[in-house]
């Protein structure tokens, strides 16, 4: 795989509480020159990125909600999955409800889901938002992996993704979630490997593996064979 077509599977990440106008300017020079798939914000940074990005860029500024933790109400979600893409985002990465997961109350995990992907389909624009689901796979059981997957493809995720980067025991991708979760998934639902994914070589094990999307913030790295000491951002 070369570059340019590595670059369009990366989704280039500026996740940093701390984040400030000039980071984001970067990102997006940065996603523009190199065609990065999307920049993934905040959501009170979509506006933004939208702006810098720039009127006719292929790339597509994308938010986060619920984030880090997933322990937001649903009401809570709904309505920030709804201000993301009223802001521009046009794909929404929401975590899930880690806590309800491993209490096994899957109806409440499928109605925080399933509450954000029909927030995302109930806006102005012609095509519903496509959602990712963040399972935190680092946290999971093997059993809980499947089940996380399962539950999100039923509640009508595009994708499925395995971290958010700031999980607390620091876990990240692995090639193994990552087949695990393509099995359980299948063919057509999307996967998004992310979590310290720092290096071309991580990126094409992923996406070997069955990954179709790799969040990472050292994406200059990635694509241009480079390595990078910085810490991540997030993902």
């Amino acid at each position: 795989m070369d570059s340019i077509e590595l670059a369009h599977h990366i989704d280039h990440t500026v996740l940093k509480v701390d984040t400030t106008p000039q980071d984001l300017e970067k990102a997006c020079k940065e996603a523009n020159s190199y065609q990065f798939a999307t920049v993934c914000v905040r959501p009170q940074h979509v506006a933004q990125v939208k702006k810098l990005l720039g009127e006719g860029s292929l790339v597509k500024p994308i938010s986060v909600v619920g984030f880090p933790t997933g322990l937001d109400s649903v009401d809570q979600k709904v309505g920030e999955t709804r201000r993301a893409i009223h802001s521009g985002a046009a794909e929404i990465d929401t975590v899930i409800h880690l806590d309800a997961l491993k209490k096994r109350d899957l109806a409440y995990v499928f109605r925080d889901i399933s509450a954000v992907v029909q927030a995302a389909r109930s806006t102005d624009d012609a095509l519903p938002v496509p959602v990712k689901v963040i399972i935190e796979a680092s946290e999971l059981s093997h059993e809980e992996k499947i089940i996380a997957c399962a539950i999100a493809v039923s509640a009508g995720a595009a994708f499925v993704k395995t971290s958010t980067g700031f999980a607390p025991g620091g876990g990240g991708a692995t090639a193994e979630d990552i087949a695990l979760m393509r099995k359980t998934v299948g063919p057509h639902i999307g996967v998004k490997a992310s979590g310290g994914i720092r290096t071309r070589e991580q990126a094409l094990q992923m996406i070997e593996a069955g990954a179709n999307r790799i969040g990472a913030s050292a994406s200059v790295a990635i694509v241009t064979a480079g390595s990078t000491t910085a810490s991540s951002s997030g993902y």
